[in-house]
């Protein structure tokens, strides 16, 4: 049997604790929402921008504009901006499909996972036009009057143009 040093020791045992962290930050990182939960954030009274991601692990131009998603939470990190992906994968695929997939791609936006199969039930309040198709974005800002409701795939460019101006 080898021996171990204490340096070694030490080393593993960082090693370990930082896996641990990991998969700890994303658990963290992604959270199981009902639609309770979302409304007041729908109507925030703020000079927040939000922007608001409906998306699933599933959905190929969901799952393609992440990265832009992403691109443009890193340019206004330090700007009044929160970024919100609500994934509508199903809960039970949390610890197994979108944790991984969240730590996989490296996001560092806030995710919600919903927990509302009835989705005629808070789609149109979501957005009257809203036909229940995904990737949609949502982006308003309440103190400036703005809305803008995204149907279909977006990238970083269209998504800068928007919200440049709303945070000068």
């Amino acid at each position: 049997m080898k021996k171990y040093t204490r340096l070694t020791m030490l080393v593993l045992s960082l090693l370990m604790g930082i896996g641990l962290f990991s998969k700890t930050y994303a658990q963290q990182n992604v959270r199981i929402v009902k639609f309770k939960d979302l409304k007041p954030l729908l109507s925030s009274q703020s000079d927040t921008v939000f922007i608001v991601n409906f998306w699933a692990t599933w959905c190929a131009p969901c799952v393609k504009e992440l990265p832009d998603f992403e691109q443009i939470r890193k340019k206004y990190k330090d700007k009044n901006v929160r970024m919100i992906l609500v994934s509508l994968d199903f809960p039970k695929q949390l610890e197994k499909r979108v944790i991984p997939f969240v730590e996989r791609k490296k996001l560092g936006a806030e995710v919600w996972l919903l927990d509302e199969p009835d989705y005629n039930s808070w789609i149109d309040k979501i957005e009257k036009t809203w036909e229940g198709n995904i990737p949609i974005t949502l982006i308003y800002n309440s103190s400036k009057n703005y809305r803008k409701f995204i149907n279909g795939e977006t990238n970083a460019e269209y998504l800068d143009k928007i919200i440049l101006p709303l945070v000068k």
